[in-house]
């Protein structure tokens, strides 16, 4: 990744390996929460650098969520990344309404936090 970017992330896998390495914010919530505060951080300037649904695994089966935004904060809202994020929720907002997600047994959390790290992890290290 050439841009300097956030972490935005709810999954405590991710937080507790790259919290020393990286500028990373933690939401205590739901990957909608997640989402939502992307857009946030989108609507005061900053674009993203991964996409927020990035993976094959689909917003009601895991309930975690990291996206990267700019570190940089710009004077314009940047239209893509707000179409992607707000496209993103809705996406996900209608997966999650047809079909509530699963309350997993804590090894499948596991693996679906170590399946949401890796994708970051590729995403930073490309």
């Amino acid at each position: 990744m050439k841009e300097k970017g956030i972490i935005i992330t709810n999954n405590e896998y991710v937080r507790n390996i790259l919290i020393n390495k990286t500028k990373l914010i933690f939401i205590e919530g739901t990957l909608m929460d997640v989402l939502i505060k992307v857009r946030d951080y989108i609507h005061y300037g900053h674009k993203l650098l991964t996409h927020p649904l990035m993976g094959s695994v689909k917003p009601n089966e895991t309930p975690y969520k990291t996206v990267i935004i700019s570190e940089n904060k710009y004077d314009n809202v940047d239209i893509q990344s707000l179409m992607y994020i707000e496209n993103s929720i809705e996406v996900s907002k209608n997966l999650i309404e047809s079909r509530q997600p699963k309350n997993w047994p804590e090894n499948v959390l596991k693996d679906f936090a170590l399946i949401d790290y890796d994708l970051i992890n590729n995403a930073i290290n490309n």
